[in-house]
């Protein structure tokens, strides 16, 4: 008997899910995706082309909030939950949507749908989105790169949220490849810093495509995970980050207990700006269900461009869009940069909003004064850029990694906040590192 399916997701994990275990077997038909978290990517199809031959229509990409209604209509036997950063209780309550409809509900193994490399693997995973992989992946390829020599390629979670078809295998490695491939703010927020230190990445659909092509010009690829998703990839080295400032969130989060778990070294980040008991309680949480993983414990330093221009000022600060929306954070580095170089007054930007930037204060409350970089399409490029010029402000800070004075025509001054990683103290990132890899023969 065939199965039918509903493959949960946000453009993502839900496309890989479906390559590696879905796609041409005799067992199931995927009647749909369903899409959420990542605004306007429903109403889509996934491409024949990628489909297979059980798919020559491709596969509709309809909205979660219709999920009850897709069961009840196509009698849908299985419902595969395929995407991160969710909460406990808010993936049981989809669970229990599906059961109440009559279908199954799974969460595949994180090992499962691992693809395996012919070359070393080293995953950079987090247990809550924003936590900060992306300056440790950076870091870690700079240490191997200049360090120990090695041809470093960095494969990116994906973040296909356009034109499908186009998306299959990317290849980013100068500025105009961003153009080329059509990259929302979200895509250069991960990307520009990495191709600023000459470093190739490779994002897309096909990740089996992609290891192919990431292992003929790499010596070492590292996998640089998106949310608090585990790898695509099966890591030889498998380094998860934790956020003291969402202590006890690696407890409560899909599936970022999973990366806890499987973590070979845990680096608990932000130690210099989080409260010492908030970092104890990470580190006993590790220790609790991981007592195998080497802790490093790190920073995340506030480097601004002219910082005496923020006193006295009224700001409006830009943060980060994933990791103050569904990621949860109270706060963002630009916020930390306004208190620390004494803005007079921090801007609410709700009444300025304008089209979805508006609707996202409306299903993210706890946002506050912060502006989310949102930027999924060129229209809400174009709204988020309208809400700053309607601000009433003196300043705007930013603290998104990629230069948006550059992507954005407003009508105010703005200065750039930007953080890196930084050890706090032994053990020392580039000595775990090299015992680690040495150990297991890749140094």
């Amino acid at each position: 008997m065939i199965e039918k399916v509903i493959i949960v997701g946000a453009a993502g994990r839900d496309f890989h899910n479906f390559n590696v275990y879905f796609k041409g077997n005799p067992r199931y038909r995927v009647i749909a995706f369903t899409a959420a978290q990542i605004p306007n990517i429903e109403g889509r199809t996934y491409p024949a082309e990628l489909s297979g031959e059980l798919y020559p229509d491709g596969i509709p990409i309809c909205a979660e909030r219709d999920m009850a209604r897709l069961i009840r209509e196509w009698r849908i036997d299985l419902v595969a939950f395929s995407y991160s950063d969710v909460s406990y209780g808010e993936v049981m309550h989809k669970a229990a949507v599906a059961m109440a409809e009559g279908a199954d509900f799974i969460l595949l193994g994180a090992t499962y749908t691992m693809l395996k490399s012919k070359k070393p693997v080293i995953a950079v995973c987090a247990v809550r989105t924003g936590a900060g992989k992306s300056q440790t992946t950076r870091k870690i390829a700079g240490i191997l790169k200049e360090q120990f020599g090695k041809r470093i390629v960095v494969v990116r979670h994906p973040m296909p949220y356009g034109d499908l078809s186009r998306q299959v295998v990317q290849r980013l490695s100068a500025y105009e490849d961003f153009e080329l491939n059509k990259c929302t703010i979200e895509e250069r927020e991960e990307y520009e810093p990495l191709i600023e230190r000459g470093i190739v990445v490779y994002a897309g659909i096909d990740y089996g495509r992609i290891l192919e092509r990431a292992e003929s010009e790499a010596d070492i690829i590292i996998w640089d995970g998106g949310n608090n998703d585990t790898p695509f990839y099966a890591p030889d080295l498998h380094i998860v980050v934790f956020d003291p400032h969402r202590a006890g969130h690696e407890l409560l989060y899909y599936p970022g207990e999973t990366n806890m778990i499987m973590a070979d070294v845990a680096i608990i980040n932000k130690v210099d700006t989080a409260p010492e008991a908030k970092v104890e309680k990470v580190r006993k949480n590790i220790a609790g269900s991981n007592p195998r993983a080497t802790i490093i414990l790190s920073e995340s330093p506030i480097m601004a461009d002219s910082p005496e221009r923020i006193r006295g000022q009224r700001v409006l600060v830009v943060e980060d869009g994933p990791s103050i929306t569904h990621g949860g954070m109270p706060f963002g580095a630009a916020t930390i940069a306004a208190r620390k170089f004494g803005a007079a007054e921090i801007v609410a930007p709700q009444p300025f909003a304008v089209g979805s930037i508006r609707d996202m204060y409306q299903r993210y409350p706890h946002i506050g004064s912060q502006l989310p970089s949102m930027g999924y399409s060129e229209e809400q490029i174009r709204e988020l850029e309208a809400t700053i010029n309607l601000a009433d402000c003196d300043l705007v800070v930013f603290s998104t990694p990629a230069d948006l004075n550059g992507l954005l025509h407003i009508n105010k001054p703005a200065i750039r906040i930007r953080y890196e990683y930084k050890d706090h103290g032994p053990p020392f990132l580039k000595d775990v590192l090299k015992h680690k890899l040495e150990k297991i023969g890749i140094l």
